[in-house]
């Protein structure tokens, strides 16, 4: 660790913060504005086809200004977005707070590749550890965000329109951390060594199963987090019980990440997505049997280590794919499927569980998890042959 690392692992807190308090509030709020109930999630889903539609932007603004001018520009545009999404909740405007998360989603997409810069910060064999040590800044995100959505919720005459401003003001504290990080500067493309073409470097099994983990991984938990508040409020749990289930499952993302950079370099990293596989299956298990609150916070918690094995396995695996001065246009690419998964499961969770209820949605996330562990099946295949 380097004060560097540390401040950016800060910075992925207070971008967590934000995340967490859009999941809490967005749903809630789109269910009270939406023209029709299926649309409720559309907020949700804005914030994330935002991110996926940017992730080319972003890749451009990282070569051409840097890291750190790229990260500045995105929380500019965090700030305000935060205030927009804070006006049309105050003026009842559905299809306003979805633009204004669709605006977010530029911020969505820099922040993102927080993990990225983690690596080049550290020397290459810490790049396990500095994945998982700047995504456990996400702890920090467990514990405000729910809080900041129930503590924030009435601060104006329209609940939650307070939730959005406060983002506003936690953007504007990331940015002032933000300037005191120095990040090497990113390699400069060499005429005579441009880097293989996108299409070739997705063709490699490495790429897509660590697509694949990360995507699919993110979707499962997207897809059940969103419709979590929801869900709840139609079984007659209170707000309050609502937060303190998505404090624990940001807690069950983020903590393992302080010793799931060991785990990988211990077991390797296909091993860490085999449990990542078995946790998601448990978390299913467990929403299946009831709608209890026990149920809820034990199901989430399960869901959220299943993500963080998912992901940073995913992620770690995925540095394999790519060459040096290939780095941006992969990670844009990784983060577009991301987002892209992200967007529809975004925009199924609010349909299914409007329409089919809690029981069929879980029963849906099967299929996503059997197609990831099919995956890993294949990439262990392919490595026998290659090694062969």
């Amino acid at each position: 660790m380097n004060h560097h690392l540390w401040l950016l692992t800060l910075c992925q807190g207070f971008f967590m913060t934000n995340n967490v308090t859009f999941i809490a509030i967005n749903g809630l709020v789109g269910l009270a504005l939406a023209p029709v109930a299926w649309m409720a999630t559309l907020p949700v889903m804005g914030y994330v086809v935002g991110g996926a539609l940017a992730t080319g932007v972003v890749a451009r603004t990282q070569r051409a200004w840097g890291r750190k001018r790229s990260f500045q520009a995105g929380l500019l545009v965090a700030i305000g977005a935060a205030a927009l999404c804070a006006y049309a909740a105050a003026t009842s405007q559905f299809w306003l707070l979805v633009a204004a998360t669709v605006m977010a989603g530029y911020y969505n997409a820099n922040a993102a590749l927080y993990r990225f810069a983690a690596v080049e910060l550290v020397p290459p064999a810490a790049k396990e550890k500095a994945i998982s040590w700047v995504l456990a800044g996400g702890i920090l995100g467990a514990v405000i965000g729910p809080n900041l959505a129930h503590h924030t919720r009435d601060w104006f005459s329209v609940p939650f329109a307070g939730a959005y401003a406060a983002l506003a003001g936690v953007a504007l504290l990331s940015l002032a951390v933000l300037s005191f990080i120095h990040f090497p500067a990113l390699p400069q493309a060499d005429p005579a060594h441009p880097g293989r073409p996108l299409r070739e470097i997705a063709r490699q099994p490495v790429f897509i199963v660590a697509v694949m983990c990360a995507a699919l991984g993110f979707g499962v938990m997207n897809l059940l987090m969103a419709a979590t508040p929801i869900a709840m409020q139609h079984h007659h749990h209170e707000f309050r019980h609502t937060a303190l289930v998505l404090e624990w499952h940001v807690l069950g993302m983020f903590v393992p990440s302080f010793f799931t950079g060991h785990l990988i370099k211990r077991f390797g990293a296909v091993k860490v997505l085999w449990a990542g596989v078995a946790l998601n299956l448990g978390c299913i298990a467990v929403a299946l049997s009831g709608v209890d609150l026990m149920q809820f916070l034990i199901a989430l918690l399960l869901l959220g280590v299943g993500w963080n094995f998912l992901y940073v396995g995913g992620t770690t695996l995925f540095t394999e794919a790519y060459r040096p001065e290939e780095r941006t246009t992969a990670q844009a690419a990784m983060d577009f499927w991301v987002m892209s998964t992200m967007a529809v499961t975004s925009f199924a969770s609010g349909a299914l569980i409007t329409s089919q209820g809690w029981s069929w949605l879980n029963w849906g996330s099967l299929l996503p998890v059997a197609l990831v562990a099919g995956g890993i099946v294949w990439l262990t295949a392919q490595r026998r042959v290659a090694a062969a």
